[in-house]
């Protein structure tokens, strides 16, 4: 019987039979899965991801990941800035600044605070705004997060959301007020880790989370962003497997939305727990080439969590969308809120300097890839009203 949701297809596989497979990968796999530019599917990533593949195969695969890279996206990257509502949180995760255990000042931005940080992102430039919070639905709840929207669509052209799971109403509700994307991440797809890292709150229900994509789905996002949290599960090549069996349902089930995928490293915060495995920058190269070549749609986000010369040396292997100036705690960019950042950044370079910098590369920076047109033309609306295009002209200037 064919699966109805990711859930239900995810039961039907076996971590240690995952695991089992790419560590035998012969190097006639892995000259097959190169052969193949991502054709085979999930059979080749599980090729391009395995040990064989990253002593002997790199060069090869950082070559067709680029060629792959610039025949769909030309040289452009695209850029963003994570914007922080609220560190609020229900949940006790053990590698998380935001950790209800945490004993750190709490922070949720007024709307004055929001219109405030808005207007310093817009003046660096930025268009594309990740709204971030902790998951804390009775502070945090979907008339917040409406309200947010509603007051940030006269400055952006693109509001994305990374915040608690919700359900499909409430998605199509702020996809109605403006919402493009959503990120979620599984941060880790085995089971038992997932459960050790999570210790409290709705955070915990590993099944609500990994259906959210489906509700995502159904509720007609057009972008979904994926990605797991590398570092805390030994065994970071199968859950990196997973990232990709999740991706590969989700294209064919929801072809008419886009997605993307991040490759988060922990870093440190307060509470902060040890990695149970350290994915070197090697092997971050290796999910990012391996990535482009399973999909080469798919958008690849390298953040601020990187050092300055890393990021520089991704930028040919796949990257296409990068943030900058990032901070993470609530009021960080114009408030001067001194609240506790979810974790530390590690370029710390402003967006001027990550702009000019790309110029001088030969890359295209973009700010903006989108606008509310064509939302609204899709509802059958003007595309902008008279009181949008004042409130804009005045932000702008």
């Amino acid at each position: 019987m064919k699966p109805e949701t990711y859930l239900e297809l995810f039961n039907q596989s076996n971590w240690e039979d995952v695991s089992r497979l790419i560590e035998h990968i012969a190097p006639q796999d892995v000259e097959l899965a190169l052969h193949n530019k991502g054709a085979g599917g999930l059979q080749d990533f599980a090729a391009l991801i395995s040990p064989i593949a990253s002593k002997n195969y790199l060069e090869e695969m950082a070559i067709l990941s680029n060629r792959l890279t610039e025949q769909r996206f030309g040289k452009a990257i695209r850029l963003f800035a994570p914007l922080y509502l609220s560190n609020e949180c229900n949940n006790v995760c053990d590698y998380c600044g935001f950790s209800l255990g945490n004993k750190i000042p709490r922070k949720t931005l007024t709307p004055v605070e929001i219109i405030k940080e808005a207007g310093s992102l817009r003046k660096k430039g930025f268009e594309h705004i990740l709204l971030v919070t902790g998951e804390s639905a009775q502070v945090v709840d979907i008339s917040y997060l409406k309200d947010a929207l509603t007051i940030l669509n006269p400055y952006f052209s693109n509001l994305s959301i990374e915040v608690q799971p919700l359900k499909q109403n409430e998605y199509e509700i702020l996809i109605e007020n403006g919402l493009h994307s959503v990120f979620v991440y599984q941060e880790t797809y085995n089971r038992e880790s997932y459960a050790e890292h999570h210790l409290k709150g709705k955070k915990r229900n590993f099944d609500w989370r990994i259906q959210t994509t489906d509700r995502l789905g159904c509720a007609k996002i057009k972008k979904i962003g994926l990605g797991c949290l590398y570092g805390l599960t030994k065994d970071w090549r199968t859950d990196a497997y997973f990232a990709a069996h999740h991706l590969s349902y989700l294209e064919k089930r929801y072809w008419q939305t886009s997605y993307s995928m991040s490759f988060p490293r922990l870093r440190p915060c307060k509470g902060e727990t040890d990695p149970a495995t350290v994915l070197e920058d090697r092997d971050l190269v290796q999910l990012l080439c391996a990535f482009r070549i399973l999909s080469h749609e798919l958008e690849l986000s390298i953040s601020t969590r990187e050092s300055a010369t890393l990021r520089e040396n991704l930028l040919p292997l796949g990257v296409t969308t990068l943030s900058a100036g990032s901070k993470t705690n609530p009021g960080g960019y114009a408030v001067e809120e001194k609240s506790l950042e979810q974790f530390e950044i590690s370029d710390d370079r402003s967006p001027k300097e990550i702009f000019d910098l790309l110029q001088n590369k030969g890359y295209d920076p973009v700010w903006k890839d989108w606008d509310h047109a064509y939302n609204l033309t899709e509802r059958g609306n003007n595309p902008l009203s008279r009181k949008e295009k004042v409130i804009r002209t005045t932000v702008l200037t």
